[in-house]
């Protein structure tokens, strides 16, 4: 997911509830997608956006594409409940990340909590946006997560921007991601991809909740999945069949066309 630049004024915008509860309009979305009270260890939201027929990327690789008002309105309260932003380098500079900004209708969600979510970047090469390392505010410092691997010069001008979590071995794991978050208190984790983190975390068992925008969109055949990852690559199967997750449809909502569905794990 991008960040939601040009995201048209939240009064123009309304939402309509499907289920569970039909019909309904005047959803506050803030209230429909809190997180859950009380919570001892990292609670992992993904936010991805696709096609009607599934596809994740638009003609030019970037899921802004996909997004409409709606979405990058949800987008932005999402984020705004949100302790710490994960992303992948990859999907970081293609979609172009830079630390997320504070917004004014962010401040009831946000007390006693930085201005604005954390973001934490995951990269082998520690090839990440310059932004990401030099724009952050002090209280919302980048985390950046790489290996033992990467380049000391890049980790050296990493760590003087941002903190840096170095991991032995070839890649950083989803139990590398959430050990790290959890000995900061970052909680309320929102991961918006790519589809190959997101595989990641699906494949360890690892991913609580899903929110998944279908944009009124055929792209046909080409582009990734949300979740994606052939043989051999991070999150696919060393042996037989992928394992199947359950899930339960907890939410549904529509606007201009979008469905906005809320699974969680079952």
């Amino acid at each position: 997911m991008a960040n939601s630049t040009g995201a048209a004024a939240p009064s123009a915008i309304s939402f309509r509830e499907l289920l569970p509860d039909p019909g309904a309009s005047g959803v506050v979305p803030e209230e429909a997608y809190a997180y859950p009270a009380g919570l001892d260890r990292p609670w992992v939201r993904a936010n991805m956006v696709a096609s009607a027929d599934g596809g994740a990327v638009g003609t030019t690789g970037s899921s802004r594409d996909l997004s409409g008002p709606a979405d990058r309105r949800l987008l932005g309260i999402l984020r705004g409940l949100c302790d710490v932003v994960v992303v992948g380098a990859h999907t970081a500079r293609v979609e172009n990340y830079g630390p997320v900004r504070p917004r004014p209708a962010w401040e009831h969600l946000r007390s006693g909590r930085p201005a604005s979510p954390r973001v934490a970047v995951v990269s082998r090469s520690l090839d990440v946006p310059e932004a990401l390392l030099t724009e952050a505010p002090e209280d919302a410092r980048t985390l950046v997560l790489t290996t033992d691997r990467a380049p000391a010069d890049r980790r050296a001008r990493a760590a003087e921007h941002a903190d840096v979590v170095v991991v032995e071995g070839a890649s950083v794991t989803p139990v590398h991601v959430i050990e790290a978050l959890a000995e900061r208190g970052l909680y309320r984790v929102l991961t918006e991809g790519g589809p190959h983190l997101l595989a990641e975390f699906v494949a360890a068992g690892l991913l609580d909740e899903l929110c998944l925008t279908t944009s009124p969109f055929l792209l046909g055949s080409g582009p990734p999945r949300v979740v994606a990852g052939g043989p051999g690559t991070p999150g696919a199967p060393e042996h037989g069949s992928p394992r199947s997750t359950p899930v339960r449809l907890a939410r549904l909502l529509e606007s201009d066309g979008n469905l906005f569905a809320r699974y969680l794990r079952d």
